[in-house]
């Protein structure tokens, strides 16, 4: 008797430690239980690197897998490999290899891998494998995996990839990642496209990619990270297209719900594509706070502008100190060697005369082309008007509509207020060169960007499309071989038609896009994050800038709690001692954050404008404006899904649209009725995978899955509730834990 006891109690502990082994990588490793006999705590496979390459021919998309698994404990074990079918892919051939010895994989339709799924759900009480409900699997034993040994695998399938808003897409199951315990050594993945039509536009909603064209229809993408736990699948779109501009539209709704869009506007790139000339001013600080590195690279980023300028550019150079020094009277012609030999001979002395400076470069603007501004300073202003608004309305009266400002600031010691409004107020951009970075490959980097103007004061029209909160606003100056990212609002799906106008190089320019649409319900659900995200960087500078106000707060604060974008200044969700998820906590927030607040007065005169902590907020804030990709807050109690987000409060995983008050349907885990809602709503899987208790909202209806009963009862009472199901929980494995630690005391 005492021997079948011991043999059930090692077998129950080492469910409970094999329990604790994520889902690995790609795939997942599901281990076999060894035979009963006396073993340290199991620990999980560690993983040395995950490399992926894929080839994709003309919408055919090959895909290599290179992983190795390595098994820390001091003993072999045996497990079963299972491969998530990527959603929505249609697979031709598969094979693995294990150390180079093919295996034979078993295909799994949709139902067989959700049985096993469930069953993995069932006996373990972890829920992550819930996400992959509803996709289909490829399985192989692996055996031996031996004690302090490696494994390698090696998977390559092959798909047809599917067509999405006119861009072609793939998608790699990179999120398993999230399960592991420890975070991966190296992960890379590499794409080589090659296509018969030219691609323009490529794009990856969640991961920061390099892209090298090797030709028209020839290009590779790559994206690669160490000691990381990816939490998103990796997703890339491109599309195909030899127009002089490309318009694709991505867009996602929700039953009864406005709807989100996001937009690409991709000119083409290369010696066929006509640009429009532009004069081209360089407003140099050469005051004595710039000697050293500081004025050399600043010379540096001079010499390269003027190296680069287009043959039918103009330009002029502007230093200033406490006198202004420029090159020549008027604009000069691209290749005037003299300018060199004015950058050469720059010296740093002398004061900070910034409005004289301003002043004398916009008398040389003149109409009929874009004018670009490039300014840069690493000082406040010392000499002549000193007073930041009265610096802003000078410009403001001075700068054409043409005038486009660019402004560098270096160091901390500059005022940030005047920088970004000078960018946002005149269709440009603020960057900061903190200290030990390079000045010179700052300003490179950005102005190979603007080198090439096509479109100057864009506008978009959507036919009788109904949409509205449009980020950015206005429409930023089309380059070539950039791309500029749209998002907002809309009302009804359907086809729409797209028109962009602007001026272009011979004049007035106009394109049409007819082959548009806006989805009905479903689509990217990426999008609304983004939208979201750039909206709240739009209102936070808005009150950097001009002063807050209720309003603009409050609409921060629900934005950042509905959408779960934590940043240093949107922190509400993870570090406030109030409840972001009540109405009462939201109201107690903004009342904070306005008695914080720098008042509208002081925001004018530039008071906390300089420094080190408001250099990091602009930087920021322009992130959050101009983003162009959905990215981990970094918050491990945020997750995001779909286009729903979840805070981690008290335990339970909380759908952040849900209100802490309103009544909720109690759902066992595990329960007939848990299992009933899972496969009735198969989006719900996602959300399931964050953990055993989960709140989520469904058609207003509030559900708490993991609870351990199915009474239907106020807020209040199940998250306290729910503690104490923890503690039944945690006292059950405690009583096994020593049970099993007195069997081993007892052990020879």
């Amino acid at each position: 008797m005492w021997r079948r006891c011991s043999a059930w109690l090692l077998l129950l502990a080492l469910l409970f430690a094999w329990g604790a082994l994520p889902a690995r990588a790609d795939g997942i490793i599901i281990p076999i239980l060894p035979e009963p006999r006396p073993l340290p705590p199991l620990q999980s496979l560690a993983i040395e690197y995950h490399h992926v390459r894929v080839t994709i021919e003309d919408r055919v998309a090959t895909t290599h897998i290179d992983q190795v698994f390595r098994n820390d404990l001091p003993y072999e074990v045996e497990g079963e490999y299972i491969f998530p079918i990527p959603d929505g892919a249609s697979l031709g051939e598969f094979a693995m290899w294990v150390d180079g010895v093919r295996l034979e994989a078993q295909a799994l339709d949709a139902e067989e891998a959700r049985a096993i799924y469930e069953a993995i759900v069932r006996e373990r009480r972890d829920p992550a494998l819930l996400e992959y409900a509803g996709r289909g699997a490829f399985r192989a034993r692996i055996y031996p995996i031996p004690a302090n040994g490696e494994r390698r695998i090696e998977i390559r399938y092959t798909e047809v990839l599917p067509l999405e808003g006119g861009m072609v897409r793939y998608t790699y199951p990179l999120s398993t990642e999230k399960y592991s315990t420890q975070p991966l050594k190296e992960a890379s993945v590499s794409v080589a496209i090659r296509s018969t039509e030219p691609i323009q536009d490529v794009y990856s909603p969640r991961h920061r990619v390099d892209v090298e064209r090797e030709g028209p229809g020839r290009l590779r993408v790559g994206w690669e990270a160490y000691d990381v736990m990816p939490d998103q699948d990796f997703t890339l779109y491109y599309t195909l297209s030899d127009a002089p501009i490309s318009a694709h539209m991505l867009s996602y709704k929700s039953a009864g719900e406005d709807g989100y869009w996001m937009l690409l506007l991709t000119p083409a790139e290369g010696d066929s594509v006509e640009v429009a000339p532009k004069d081209v001013l360089l407003v140099v600080d050469t005051s004595g706070s710039m000697s050293g590195a500081k004025i050399e690279q600043a010379k540096e980023a001079a010499l390269y502008v003027l190296d680069h300028l287009n043959p039918d550019d103009r330009f002029n150079v502007v230093s200033f100190a406490t006198a202004i020094r420029p090159y020549a009277k008027e604009l000069v012609p691209a290749g005037d060697a003299g300018a060199v030999r004015f950058v050469q001979g720059l010296a740093a002395q002398g004061g900070t005369n910034i409005a004289r400076a301003l002043e004398e470069t916009l008398r040389q603007t003149r109409p009929g082309r874009q004018q670009i501004v490039l300014f840069l300073t690493d000082g406040l202003p010392t000499e002549g008007e000193i007073r930041i608004d009265k610096i802003i309305k000078q410009v403001s009266e001075s700068a054409a509509d043409h005038v486009r400002f660019y402004c560098f600031g270096v160091g901390y010691d500059v005022n940030t207020h005047l920088l970004d409004t000078l960018a946002q107020e005149h269709s440009g951009v603020s960057a900061y060169v903190q200290p030990g970075e390079d000045i010179a490959y700052a300003v490179r980097s950005l102005y190979d960007r603007i080198r090439s103007p096509l479109i100057a004061s864009p506008e978009v029209a959507f036919g009788g499309a109904l949409v509205d909160d449009v980020y950015p606003y206005p429409l930023p100056d089309l380059y070539a071989g950039s791309q500029v990212v749209l998002v907002g609002r809309y009302r009804q799906g359907g086809a729409i038609e797209l028109t962009l106008t602007g001026d272009g190089p011979d004049g007035s320019a106009l394109y049409r896009f007819d082959d548009l649409y806006l989805t009905r319900q479903g689509g990217a659900s990426f999008i609304p994050q983004l939208w979201a995200t750039r909206k709240v960087g739009y209102l936070l500078t808005q009150v950097r800038l001009h002063g807050a106000n209720s309003e603009l707060v409050d609409e921060i604060i629900a934005l950042s709690v509905r959408y779960g974008i934590v940043t240093p200044y949107t922190s509400f969700l993870i570090d406030d001692t109030e409840d972001a998820l009540s109405h009462e906590g939201r109201a107690s927030i903004a009342n904070e954050q306005m008695a914080l607040a720098t008042p509208a007065p002081q925001v004018a005169s530039g008071v906390g404008a300089s420094g080190e902590a408001a250099v990091a907020k602009s930087v920021t804030q322009e992130a959050l404006r101009t983003a162009d990709r959905v990215e981990n807050a970094g918050a491990t109690q945020v997750r995001q899904v779909g286009d729903r987000a979840f805070v981690l409060r008290d335990g339970i995983w909380t759908d952040t649209r849900y209100e802490l008050g309103d009544e909720c349907e109690r759902v066992a885990f595990g329960s007939e009725r848990y299992w009933q809602l899972a496969r009735q709503h198969p989006a719900w899987g996602a959300c399931l995978a964050l953990g055993e208790q989960v709140i989520l909202l469904e058609g207003g209806v509030a559900y708490y899955m993991g609870a351990p009963d199915g009474a239907t009862v106020a807020e209040e009472e199940p998250l306290a509730q729910a503690e104490g199901h923890e503690t039944d929980v945690s006292d059950a494995w405690a009583m096994l834990a020593q049970a099993w630690a007195r069997w081993r005391a007892v052990l020879p």
